[in-house]
């Protein structure tokens, strides 16, 4: 199977989001999307709680708090051990992951 184009598919949704304000969409499809949205915010949840353990592996570690060590990363007050740069990639991720929540629920994620 050929993956679609970001483009394509934006467009799509485009068109799925007029169906939807003209106030032409099927119980099928209102029903469709409530379990994708579900599904994908089922998963994110899954992949952050897997992110937040990594980070709490490290925040024991380290004695420090992510946000805390994040600041420190950023500042450039750290050095370049690859456990700091992981750290660094897993708060961006969990970020990322909180951010994908919120859109999919309208929820901030704990």
């Amino acid at each position: 199977m050929q993956a679609i184009s970001h483009a394509t598919v934006a467009e799509r949704l485009a068109r799925l989001a007029q169906v939807y304000e003209h106030g032409q969409a099927s119980p099928l499809m209102d029903q469709t999307l409530e379990k994708l949205m579900t599904h994908e915010a089922e998963q994110s949840r899954a992949q952050l709680g897997e992110l937040e353990t990594d980070l709490a592996e490290l925040e024991r570690r380290y004695g420090t708090k992510s946000e805390e060590f994040y600041a420190r990363f950023q500042a450039g007050q750290t050095d370049d051990r690859m456990d700091f740069v992981e750290w660094a990639s897993l708060v961006q991720m969990a970020a990322n992951m909180r951010q994908r929540l919120w859109l999919l629920t309208g929820m901030v994620a704990s």
